[in-house]
């Protein structure tokens, strides 16, 4: 499922229009967003959480010609799965 079929799926079944829900999915999106950036960590219980984790920079080497790289530092977001989601994928 992408984006846009959230968008249409969440309109179907709450009966309101493309654009309200393309406003409440996006809105919903930016939340976690900004909330990463800010460094917190989003839970959604029963669904999982978002954390963001500081990679530090480190020497590397380019595969295809052997060339030293020197990597930058980095923060990823990084998902781990709840317990009632992984029990329901799982049933």
């Amino acid at each position: 499922m992408n984006k846009s079929q959230l968008i249409k799926t969440l309109a179907d079944r709450q009966n309101i229009s493309l654009d309200e829900a393309s406003v409440i999915v996006n809105t919903f999106f930016d939340s976690i967003k900004e909330s990463l950036n800010r460094g917190d960590r989003v839970e959604i219980r029963g669904f999982g959480s978002f954390k963001i984790k500081q990679y530090e920079g480190y020497q590397g080497r380019n595969p295809s010609t052997g060339e030293m790289v020197q990597v930058k530092p980095k923060r990823l977001p990084f998902f781990r799965v709840g317990k009632d989601l992984k029990e329901y994928l799982n049933q």
